[in-house]
């Protein structure tokens, strides 16, 4: 199931060829779309040439679609993707400024690469900018960290945000990039002729069925739906199942104990039982929850995003309870999973160990 871990398959070595490789070909189509070239770049800015703007959005949109049309189909876990924590006003702020510097500098920082790797002066004269810039800045965000570091909404999807289900998003996105290469080809079109000579009817027949066919899988993603952690565990379960049956999974109350009383690792504890029986009595800093708060959501999202040194140990006096909630959080990506053992007499063994789930992500200029 992808994403796969590349390094991990071919070896450090051809891993990081396969990289280069990708970044050289990032490369080349930057080129080819004429980011390379400040003028076409700057034109964007003119509504003169719309070329950045219907690239970024072909990007976008069709990523989104085979991402998620991916995930409806199985063939994708999404939760190893990773995603970038939101800070709302720093990230305004922050492109504002890449904005003004984007019109001023006529590039962003990895067209710069594309234009310096040609050698153009202007290209390499906006690259050691933005490299002292970038040393600069690293040398005075202690002066402002505060507000750097502030508006913080961790793993926090436009679907999250909106409220809508996934498919009903990607169904938005790919909407909104159909009107938004509609109305960069008529801007580009007015302006090389006049309003009176427009027409406002598409007539690209290519335009046309690539258009219907994009907005065909954003609904096929909407109707086939996201599978939900049951559905998951089905495709995932193989990998897993072997710590439940050789009891990997279940660790003994007293390295419960010694890991409440490690400082180094960030404890979360989730008790399972009845609320009537935790309020009667429960372990330190506990939570009390039910399977259906596991069942995706808020609380999921916050296990998913834990740091390296995180662990997570369920707590219940019935095992297939805590099981359940082991699969269903396992299959949503949450790391270093623990069900505390009911046994007091079982033997000891550590079972704890930390792992970190490599996410798959990218890099946007």
């Amino acid at each position: 199931m992808l994403p796969v871990d590349v390094t991990a398959s071919l070896g450090k070595t051809a891993g990081y060829l396969v990289f280069f490789a990708i970044g050289l070909g990032f490369g080349a189509s930057l080129e080819l779309a004429g980011f390379g070239d400040a003028r076409r770049l700057a034109a964007q800015f003119y509504f003169r040439n719309m070329t950045v703007l219907k690239t970024m959005f072909t990007a976008i949109v069709v990523a989104c679609v085979l991402i998620f049309l991916s995930s409806a189909l199985g063939l994708l876990d999404f939760a190893r993707i990773s995603v970038n924590p939101t800070y709302l006003w720093p990230g305004i702020v922050g492109g504002l400024i890449m904005g003004a510097g984007f019109i001023i500098g006529g590039y962003c920082p990895g067209t710069s690469l594309v234009s310096a790797a040609s050698f153009k002066l202007d290209g390499i004269a906006f690259l050691f900018g933005t490299l002292v810039g970038a040393g600069l800045f690293g040398e005075s965000v202690s002066g402002f960290s505060r507000f750097w570091n502030s508006s913080f909404e961790e793993r926090l999807l436009v679907s999250d945000w909106l409220g809508w289900s996934i498919g009903a998003t990607v169904t938005g996105v790919a909407v909104l990039a159909l009107m938004m290469f509609y109305a960069a080809e008529k801007t580009e079109e007015a302006l090389r002729t006049s309003r009176r000579h427009v027409k406002w009817l598409p007539s690209n027949k290519r335009y046309l069925a690539s258009g219907a066919g994009l907005l065909a899988l954003a609904l096929l993603t909407w109707a086939l739906g996201q599978p939900d952690p049951a559905e998951k565990w089905k495709l995932l379960g193989s990998r897993f199942e072997p710590m439940l049956s050789s009891r990997e999974a279940f660790v003994h109350p007293l390295e419960y104990d010694k890991t409440a009383n490690d400082p180094a690792l960030r404890l979360v504890t989730l008790d399972l039982r009845p609320k009537a029986i935790f309020e009667a009595g429960h372990r330190r800093d506990a939570r009390n929850v039910q399977l259906k708060d596991l069942w995706e959501g808020p609380l999921v999202t916050s296990l998913v995003q834990l740091p390296s040194q995180g662990v997570v140990i369920l707590v219940s006096e019935d095992e297939a309870v805590a099981v359940q909630a082991w699969q269903w959080l396992k299959a949503q990506g949450v790391v270093n999973l623990y069900i505390l053992e009911n046994d007091p007499n079982a033997p000891f063994t550590p079972k704890i160990k930390l792992k970190t789930t490599r996410k798959a992500g990218g890099l946007c200029s």
